[in-house]
């Protein structure tokens, strides 16, 4: 039920990414508008995964899956019948609530229904192979049903998946809390809501009209005030909903920096990667997704091995030499050009796959047993929130860097092409106010082919400034890792065993602090 739960929650990841353009194309919306409908699902997962966490350690895990599945139906039922972007948001929003119940509720009843942590890891690997498999077989749905039917349909398969998944746990889905009393936590959460709306708000709308603008500087300082308050709020609170001696853990304080690098990194590609299938080279959806799925593909089939690797080589190692081939991968990639060939890119994009399949995995297993078994909830949601926060912040940001370097360069492409002044006037004042695809859809007689040679050749600007930021995100992720996963001192080390900070639970009781091999069962 745990795979089945993550698999119905990143189910839109992909699913949407690769049918962008067709979504642009419908419904006439700007690059920024575009950027939206992204983060209309991950910015809600990211604001509530914590508080939804603690809901399952109070209520129980149980109702809280069945409530982000109900959510995820609904959600999904709101894009299939909607007409404009902005009805796409609202369903893609209660989706992203679906998906913040689910993340850390399944990882909790994982860690509860194997206590074991060797065995527990096999388990999480499936959890791990589960998401990847949601994220492969996204843009093959949304290929297909775009061939031959409207974009709405590719939010069908949601809704009878998470209405049977959700009858069946009614029946089979044993129940569990947290072992130890908790509490929601309302102003950890308020703050917490706030500053994460506030921040990713302030970077889609900054790079859209400017960081100067009045309403961007003010969702950026909200953002920063928020986040500070929550800071201090959650270590005055006698139940936190994160509790900040969890980052005592030098594992946990890399493996929550790790998933939100990469994460930020991985979605920010995935949402340029589309528009360059759409915008530059031209293909089909169907063809765009088999090219992306390439990705999600070779870090399945890198999640076997890597799982069973995990008793033999410390996840310092396997993480930190997946981020370094993710990494070499996607500067491999700012060769692309506009005739690049389907083989060229195949064995990059093959071994970008493998590099994340090497993190994924022992990241998410390292976060649950780095605190004592009772925190492992908490853990989970914690993790879970880094990530999506670098998730709604990647098609941000780098929509952000793709869109600015774009419009900087394209005068000089269109003045290279020898295209008259009132034509380059024409096309750059389309292109600032109303986006980079909307150039593709002008008419302009024999101007045409040279506009679009001129547009193809500012994408790809952009798109090597974003492959180059998203590399040294990797590679930041990786000397992350490697400084701060350190693996345990062994026993009868004296002195040197203390080097791992104790973490308090969520009643002040401290706990010994563990390496990401040997989590610590009893505080």
């Amino acid at each position: 039920m745990a795979c089945l739960g993550v698999f119905v929650a990143y189910l839109p990841v992909t699913t949407v990414s690769v049918s962008l353009p067709a979504i642009q194309r419908a419904l006439g919306a700007s690059t920024s508008q575009l950027s939206w409908v992204s983060d209309a699902f991950v910015l809600p997962m990211a604001a509530l995964i914590l508080t939804t966490g603690v809901w399952g350690d109070v209520h129980g895990r149980k109702r809280v899956f069945q409530a982000g599945m109900a959510f995820c139906a609904l959600g999904a039922a709101v894009s299939l019948s909607s007409d404009s972007v902005g009805s796409v948001w609202v369903g893609q929003a209660a989706s992203g609530l679906g998906a913040a119940a689910l993340l850390p509720t399944t990882l909790a009843m994982i860690s509860h229904a194997v206590p074991d942590h060797r065995e527990r890891g096999r388990f999480i690997g499936l959890w791990a192979t589960s998401l990847l498999a949601s994220l492969a077989v996204g843009p093959l749905i949304a290929g297909v049903l775009l061939e031959h039917v409207a974009w709405r349909w590719i939010f069908l398969l949601p809704v009878p998946v998470s209405l049977i998944v959700l009858v069946v746990a009614a029946f089979v889905l044993p129940d569990s809390r947290a072992p130890h009393g908790r509490r929601l936590d309302w102003p950890g959460q308020i703050s917490a809501a706030v500053a994460v709306t506030a921040v990713v708000y302030g970077v889609i709308e900054g790079g859209a009209n400017g960081f100067g603008e009045p309403a961007v500087v003010a969702a950026l300082v909200l953002g920063a005030v928020s986040a500070a308050a929550f800071v201090a709020v959650e270590r005055r609170s006698t139940s936190p909903m994160l509790d900040p001696a969890l980052f005592r853990s030098p594992a946990f304080t890399a493996t929550a920096l790790v998933a939100m690098i990469s994460f930020l990194g991985l979605i920010g590609f995935f949402f340029v990667l589309s528009l360059y299938f759409g915008l530059v080279q031209h293909l089909t959806t169907i063809q765009a997704a088999l090219r992306m799925v390439l990705v999600t593909g070779a870090a399945i089939v890198a999640g076997g091995p890597v799982g069973r690797l995990m008793h033999r080589v410390s996840a310092r190692v396997l993480i930190t030499t997946g981020l370094v081939v993710t990494a070499g991968s996607l500067l491999s990639l700012t060769t692309l050009d506009a005739h690049t060939s389907f083989g060229s890119i195949a064995w990059r994009l093959v071994l970008l796959g493998l590099g994340l399949g090497a993190v994924l995995t022992p990241m998410t297993a390292s976060a649950v047993a780095s605190v004592p078994h009772h925190l492992a909830g908490m853990a989970a949601a914690g993790n879970n929130a880094f990530r999506q926060v670098g998730g709604a912040l990647g098609p941000a940001v780098l929509g952000t860097l793709l869109t600015t370097r774009a419009l900087h360069t394209l005068p000089a492409h269109l003045a290279d092409a020898g295209m008259p002044a009132e034509t380059v006037d024409r096309v750059l004042a389309t292109a600032h106010g109303q986006g980079l695809s909307a150039v593709a859809a002008l008419h302009l007689d024999a101007a045409t082919g040279p506009a679009l040679t001129a547009l193809s050749g500012s994408f790809l600007d952009g798109l090597r400034l974003c492959l180059v930021v998203s590399a040294s995100l990797a590679l930041l992720a990786a000397l992350t890792c490697a400084v701060l996963l350190r693996p345990a001192a062994r026993a009868g080390r004296g002195a040197r065993a203390d080097r791992t900070a104790p973490v308090a639970d969520g009643r002040g009781a401290a706990a010994e602090g563990t390496s990401d091999r040997e989590p610590a069962h009893t505080s």
